[in-house]
């Protein structure tokens, strides 16, 4: 190991070059605490809004479950930080360059894991996303079949649960020349709603997921912070021992 010849004076070179050794391996250190804090919460964010109470049922109702692909991708990548952030600060402390090129890797996995759980998240949860078109056929389909029990219940839920009116609005009624149902109007103003239940249930579940997403990128962002950190303390291990083999010649 790096560190077995410290502390007996080779000379002043090694000597800067340990103080430097020292400095990079306890920030990285320090930053794998802070990565494995950040898969604590993004986990722990992840597990509230699948188990969420109401949630879950209203996504099924809707057949909006293609929203969790992305959350369980994090999920998955949020368990894989906190068992990589011990692998780097083990390999920091213990300065192994095998263990840190093993810690490269999984920092680079991780990054691209992240990348892809946020990106399939945003692509479900945001205005102008994937998650939209769904939403509006669905809503459609329910305004659509009137005369069946299942889908003006499910429709009076939405409507009167989150304040909207008809997919895109209340001209999806009149458009049909249907009536607008009760559950269209604000209880208080006996107004139509104006929003559409697309852009109302897109902001809710932009609001669920602006947060989750952004902590994710911000993990992604110290993958590469060690990634890069744990290179450069395996360039100074090398030169480390070799000036010292060169000083003890």
């Amino acid at each position: 190991m790096a560190g077995a010849g410290k502390g007996n004076g080779l000379g002043p070179a090694v000597g800067k070059l340990e103080s430097q050794i020292y400095c990079i391996k306890y920030t990285l250190f320090c930053f794998n605490v802070v990565l494995w804090l950040f898969g604590v919460s993004i986990f722990a964010l992840c597990l509230w809004i699948c188990i969420e109470p109401g949630f879950n049922e209203w996504m099924k109702i809707l057949e909006l479950q293609k929203y969790f692909i992305g959350i369980y991708i994090i999920l998955i990548a949020s368990l894989g930080v906190m068992v990589v952030a011990f692998l780097g600060c083990g390999s920091a402390l213990m300065e192994n360059i095998l263990l840190l090129y093993a810690f490269i890797g999984t920092q680079i996995a991780l990054f691209v894991f992240g990348l892809i759980g946020a990106c399939v998240v945003l692509d479900f949860s945001t205005y102008d996303s994937s998650i939209q078109p769904l939403i509006k056929n669905i809503l459609m389909r329910l305004i659509n079949n009137p005369q069946h029990e299942g889908s003006r219940e499910i429709l009076r839920m939405v409507q009167e649960g989150i304040g909207c009116c008809g997919a895109d609005g209340p001209m999806d009624y009149l458009n049909l020349n249907k009536p607008l149902p009760s559950e269209c109007r604000d209880s208080v103003t006996g107004n139509a709603y104006f929003h559409g239940c697309v852009d109302e249930l897109t902001w809710y579940l932009e609001g669920k997921t602006g947060w989750l997403a952004g902590m994710v990128l911000a993990s992604c962002m110290i993958c590469v912070v060690n990634a890069v950190m744990s290179m450069v303390l395996i360039q100074a291990v090398k030169k480390e021992e070799e000036e010292a083999i060169v000083y003890k010649n």
